[in-house]
């Protein structure tokens, strides 16, 4: 066994270990500093453009990873999607996304570096978790690029990357089948898996804590005094004011 085959084999435990266990860690011991630490009040123009741009994009991007690392080729290929049609538009879709990402993440870069009292509440793990992520975005893009054929020839990594990420969840890894990737798969992987190594120290936790329950909540009505006064009116008694 190659030491290339070990370090595919080994490091992805250790990445998930220091993940779920980091993040247990953070939410026992410092449940004050699971937030975001949002700057908003200091400045929100660039921070309304920014947002949004990043966050809907890193969604996109997180869906077309599941589908390309989870769902397996024989899936596609038996509803009849040839690997040329599945890389075209997992080029197309995969771009507008990481441009996406990339340029909200660059935009709130770009704030946190000019705005004085955005800069002050910087601390140095968030420019370590923005440098390591913008890393994971470009290399990302740029894999996808190069492996859709556009510079020459297509690269499956549903034959070798897919399976060697779901072989890790089996607990039956096949670190020889990512040894067989490309570099550029190689370096963006990495990248990854240090990010994912950092995720519990940094304020990128409050993805844990989304408000999923919001979407589902009852309306709120707010009524103005006039129409309370109205409704007042209405029925075989007043209302009275109070509890």
């Amino acid at each position: 066994m190659s030491a290339g085959e070990i370090y595919w084999d080994v490091v992805p435990y250790v990445v998930l270990a220091i993940f779920v266990i980091g993040t247990w860690w953070r939410y026992r011991y410092d449940k004050f500093g699971w937030t975001t630490r949002s700057s908003q009040l200091y400045e929100h123009r660039l921070l309304r453009i920014g947002s949004p741009l990043f966050h809907f994009g890193i969604l996109v991007v997180i869906v077309g990873h599941f589908i390309g690392l989870v769902i397996p080729q024989s899936w596609t290929d038996a509803i009849g999607m040839s690997e040329h049609v599945y890389h075209l538009q997992a080029l197309v879709l995969g771009s507008v996304a990481g441009v996406s990402t990339l340029v909200g993440a660059g935009i709130l870069v770009y704030r946190r570096r000019t705005r004085g009292p955005v800069f002050m509440a910087t601390t140095w793990n968030d420019k370590l978790m923005y440098v390591v992520l913008i890393a994971a975005i470009v290399a990302g893009l740029a894999t996808t690029v190069l492996g859709s054929g556009a510079f020459g020839e297509e690269t499956n990594y549903r034959t070798t990357v897919s399976p060697w990420f779901r072989s890790i969840w089996i607990l039956q890894p096949r670190g020889d089948l990512m040894a067989q990737a490309s570099l550029d798969f190689h370096i963006h992987v990495s990248i990854a898996m240090v990010l994912f190594a950092l995720w519990p120290f940094t304020r990128l936790v409050h993805v844990f804590s989304a408000p999923v329950a919001y979407l589902f909540r009852p309306y709120i009505v707010y009524r103005s005094r006039d129409d309370a006064r109205k409704n007042e009116l209405v029925g075989s008694r007043p209302h009275r004011r109070g509890w």
